[in-house]
């Protein structure tokens, strides 16, 4: 239609230069079109009588008909450059990966490009060009005929491959290259250095996208969330994000295994079409150990592809006892019990120092008769080989400004857990409001003394409450927080305060004549967190309760676990991903500290990596000039598979620790989600080359589009434009304007 209107296809305007081909200059063109509009305006003026609106319109169609045909005197052109016929070669790019087995409508896409592929288009294009086929995957390989694509590419790298391409024809006339492909970039996009290549030679890159911009019925995991370390018999949370289309209502069955075995499962209702969903799956973490564990979601009848239901994520379960000092102001129940409740918990040591009188300080649970004997620790190789820290009921005189400082430090340094917990002589009560500790409290203390009441309250969930594995007590929301309803009542509560900027408020509780306050408050804090329990009353919890009521025992446990399952050794190993997709390279980095947690530049640091089929290898790293105490390596995974890298550090001759790193390889699996075709790549490829993005129905106009083209051998063309059909259209839709409202506003 474009080309029966405008004479020549819509490649030649895009790329052509518009020129005048008359004698005479430019600037008379002008002068004669500035005269022309003022006659007519005056002959306009002089005859009067008409409203102004009227003849403004009547000015502008008679003065763009005169401006049209003096502009035809001066005879317009395009001037373009084209490629010469047989000396340029066209580069045809076929995507041979997984993605274009994809079945859509009874027929592959593979199938669908062979259909493009049809004799008569080749044919088209071999009378014009040189055309040589290419299969694209993980690697670009040139072939022959058509029956040499398989469409079992495990990888899909277009910006690599066409800057490969770029460069071993940097000597050919290239003239294009056309891009068949359904978009799906398994190495995370094209960067800017393929396309300033390819810009670079400007060559135009066509593309031609297969595949249904959204699938028709297929379910898909876009994303699993869960801590990649926790504690040996954890509860873990994963947060699993899919989405689906042709089965709106539609029901299945999301599972969590390890190694087969199933660890949790739950129904879920889908939403809307193309909808992301995410539903949260809580399981237990089990024995010490790396885990790969499989989260997916049951096949339905008449997937596209089961492939992409499921997604495997790395989870370190460590057995490492996490030893939190707690540190009580006097003799009381809550004391008693949360010890009670820490006794059952294998992954978390608890060291007490109880306050029996004012010099007295009784110790259970220390690792040899020396530790604490001189009571609260006053240097950091004293506190910090602690991961936690807990506080109750102490005033805030009885640390040292040393001492203070040491806690401040604790947490922001050193990446520990502290928790204070409600008292008669704590908190506002003892003066922290007014101590350097004020900072490190997750809420602003009320300025007042009297805050602390043995008056009865009740505590409820808040929306964050609900969410938090610290105050799962049952699996099933709705149960959960009937389950808190139950709970016995508190006979004491303490005046908080508001959450500050950035905490967070999990449960509030309810005093008559009171009103509502915080009950149990959370922050991060530094490199660490930090957390106060406005009570010193849930032993009635337990008290109040059958004997197999284990609601006590799990709210203790889940928050002291959360108040040190991140708290992390004087090494601590990273990496940027740990999942490498069709890539084994892999940056392995270590920030190494020493007793203080001060950074130690001066260490030997090596990593002794563990792979598939017992494969081991031992990777020294080395020390970032830049930043002190950072150490880095760059290595390869050779094999698909899971990895472990035990990352150990010497310091002054003695082992400063050790960390654990999980990792994973996998090849191809990116080839099996977001089958839906990435058009918006492709167009993106085509546009910022100068090419243009064609559906498979409109080849039949790529042959003569990829004539224009500066790259190649080319030649300059001049084609007229005062022939254009749409010019002579033009004319008469101006002088039947004209013509029409002159006669229907009664001036004819």
């Amino acid at each position: 239609m474009f080309e029966i209107v405008f004479k020549y296809p819509s490649a030649a305007f895009a790329k052509g230069q518009f020129v005048l081909l008359g004698k005479w200059p430019t600037w008379v063109l002008v002068l004669l079109a500035v005269v022309a509009a003022l006659v007519i305006a005056r002959l306009l003026v002089r005859r009067g009588g008409r409203p102004t609106r009227q003849l403004a319109t009547l000015w502008g169609l008679e003065t763009a008909l005169i401006v049209l045909l003096l502009l035809l005197l001066w005879q317009p052109a395009l001037s373009v450059a084209m490629l010469k016929p047989q000396q340029n070669i066209v580069s045809l790019v076929i995507d041979d990966s997984r993605s274009m087995a994809v079945r859509e409508d009874g027929s592959s896409r593979k199938d669908k490009v062979l259909s493009a592929l049809n004799p008569s288009f080749l044919k088209d294009l071999q009378k014009k060009f040189q055309v040589r086929m290419y299969r694209l995957s993980g690697g670009l390989e040139r072939i022959e005929k058509t029956e040499q694509l398989t469409a079992s590419g495990t990888a899909t790298r277009i910006g690599e491959n066409l800057k490969q391409l770029a460069a071993e024809s940097a000597s050919l006339p290239v003239g294009a290259i056309v891009v068949m492909s359904d978009g799906s970039e398994t190495s995370g996009g094209i960067d800017a250095g393929a396309i300033a290549e390819i810009r670079r030679r400007r060559i135009p890159v066509h593309t031609v996208g297969f595949g249904n911009e959204r699938p028709n019925r297929d379910v898909e995991i876009s994303e699993v969330e869960l801590p990649s370390r926790v504690l040996v018999d954890s509860r873990v949370s994963a947060r699993v994000a899919f989405r689906q289309n042709g089965f709106p209502q539609g029901r299945t069955k999301l599972t969590v295994r390890d190694s087969g075995k199933v660890l949790a499962s739950k129904e879920v209702v889908f939403q809307r079409d193309a909808t992301q969903q995410s539903e949260t799956i809580t399981f237990q973490a089990g024995t010490s150990g790396a885990r790969n564990l499989q989260v997916s979601l049951d096949p339905l009848e008449g997937e596209e592809s089961v492939r992409n239901n499921a997604l495997t994520r790395l989870v370190t379960v460590d057995s490492s006892p996490m030893r939190i000092l707690y540190i009580e102001g006097e003799p009381r129940w809550e004391f008693k019990f949360i010890r009670r409740a820490m006794d059952e918990d294998k992954a978390v040591a608890l060291v007490t120092m109880l306050r029996t009188t004012q010099n007295k300080i009784y110790r259970q649970g220390i690792a040899n008769p020396k530790e604490l004997e001189e009571g609260f620790p006053a240097k950091p190789e004293e506190l910090f080989p602690f991961s936690g820290v807990i506080v109750g009921g102490l005033e805030a005189s009885y640390f040292t400004p040393a001492q203070q400082e040491l806690l401040k430090q604790f947490v922001d340094r050193r990446g520990g857990g502290l928790l204070f917990l409600a008292g008669r002589t704590g908190l506002a009560e003892g003066g922290y409001d007014k101590s350097a500790i004020a900072d490190l409290l997750p809420v602003a203390l009320p300025a007042k003394k009297i805050t602390f009441f043995r008056d009865p309250a009740t505590a409820d969930l808040t929306g964050a409450g609900r969410d938090n594995l610290i105050c799962r007590l049952e699996e099933d929301p709705a149960k959960n927080a009937a389950r808190w309803k139950k709970l016995p009542y508190l006979a004491n509560f303490q005046e908080v305060g508001a959450p500050k900027a950035g905490a967070v408020a999990l449960v509030e509780l309810t005093a008559a004549g009171h009103g509502k306050f915080p009950l149990l408050t959370i922050q991060n804090y530094g490199t660490g967190r930090t957390a106060l329990l406005a009570t010193a009353g849930t032993w009635r919890w337990q008290m109040l309760q059958p004997l197999e009521d284990k609601s006590h025992e799990m709210f203790w446990q889940q928050l002291l676990r959360w108040l040190v399952t991140d708290t992390r050794g004087p090494v601590v190993a990273s990496t940027p991903e740990l999942i490498l997709r069709d890539d084994g390279r892999i940056p392995i980095h270590a920030k190494v500290r020493d007793t203080s947690y001060l950074p130690a530049g001066d260490a030997t640091v090596e990593a002794r990596i563990l792979g598939p089929e017992g494969s081991h290898e031992t990777v020294p790293l080395q020390p970032d000039p830049l930043t002190p105490g950072e150490y880095r390596a760059d290595w390869n995974a050779p094999k698909d598979g899971s990895y472990v890298a035990e990352v150990v550090a010497f310091h002054k001759g003695e082992e400063a620790g050790r960390d654990v790193l999980t990792f994973r390889r996998e090849d191809g699996l990116a080839e099996d989600f977001h089958l839906e075709q990435n058009r918006e790549l492709l167009e993106k490829l085509s546009e910022q080359t100068g090419g243009r993005y064609y559906r498979p129905n409109e080849l039949a106009r790529l042959a003569e589009d990829v004539s224009y083209s500066e790259a190649g051998i080319t030649t300059r063309e001049t084609k007229e434009l005062w022939n254009m059909p749409v010019v002579l259209l033009l004319i008469l839709v101006l002088r039947g304007g004209d013509w029409l409202l002159r006669r229907k506003w009664g001036a004819v």
